[in-house]
């Protein structure tokens, strides 16, 4: 999506400073010479930049500073997210950020523990994951035994169940699934219990200022700080917080196969 982002900032002062420069040099001689033979219309450049610049400049001012529609490509956030789920992020709760560099402008609000968030990861800067927060600044977070512990505390678990996948998600049938009692923040969590195979990502990890420690709750499909060389994310590369599902279509590549799931519209990101 980065590419869209570049594009749409580009197109968006690109038709501002054509109508700008219009209205300042040259909107007022044409209105003055205008005769019979010339009516004093618009090139069609300066009229396409006046009909695209409002439409371009309120799209990316939504987009970059209230809410930006991103998309679920793989199995990491199951059982909370799904491949093919589009989600809204919004774009403000933690601060304001310059589109294309991300740059912080104002700052809001900090990101709390449980919070569903869009990120850039250091490995992949050209790329949108998205995670779970579990480590917070100063936090030393440890897995083991398929156990999150921070602080020494363990979290709680409760067993809810065998998992049934379906689309793109049928290879988790038979995980199971459980309630993971985050502090004031309780989801569903995916694990196999004899994932013998797997690497289980255990470790113990302290967490720098301004960084934060990241997991996926598909805890065996999950690329996330656990595995990570630098094992943590800075907070300038947040891109948002996810808090709403707005449309579902399971997909292979690109093409949907008419396969929506109208049950998740609307849902909210816990």
């Amino acid at each position: 999506m980065r590419w869209f982002e570049i594009a749409l900032v580009v197109a968006t002062l690109a038709s501002g400073f054509i109508w700008l420069v219009d209205k300042l040099f040259f909107a007022a001689a044409r209105k003055r010479n205008a005769g019979l033979l010339d009516e004093g219309r618009d090139p069609i450049v300066v009229d396409y930049a006046k009909a695209f610049f409002p439409v371009l400049a309120i799209v990316l001012i939504l987009r970059s500073f209230v809410a930006e529609p991103f998309r679920i490509p793989s199995n990491s956030m199951m059982p909370t997210l799904l491949t093919g789920d589009f989600i809204l992020v919004n774009k403000f709760t933690y601060g304001l950020r310059l589109p294309i560099t991300n740059t912080k402008i104002l700052s809001i609000g900090e990101p709390k523990r449980g919070d569903v968030v869009v990120f850039k990861p250091p490995q992949s800067p050209d790329q949108d994951w998205i995670k779970r927060i579990i480590g917070l600044p100063g936090d030393t977070v440890a897995y083991k035994n398929n156990q999150v512990y921070v602080n020494g505390v363990p979290f709680a678990y409760k067993r809810v169940g065998e998992y049934v996948g379906k689309g793109s998600g049928a290879d988790m049938t038979g995980a199971t699934e459980l309630t993971e009692e985050l502090p004031g923040r309780p989801h569903s969590v995916l694990e196999f219990d004899k994932a013998i195979f797997v690497d289980q990502g255990e470790g113990e990890w302290t967490v720098p200022p301004g960084h934060y420690f990241v997991m996926g709750d598909n805890r065996d499909r999950s690329d996330d700080a656990r595995f990570w060389a630098f094992h943590f994310l800075p907070e300038q590369n947040i891109r948002g917080k996810a808090f709403m599902i707005w449309l579902n279509c399971d997909s292979i590549g690109n093409l949907c196969k008419n396969n929506f799931d109208t049950s998740r519209i609307g849902n909210g990101i816990q």
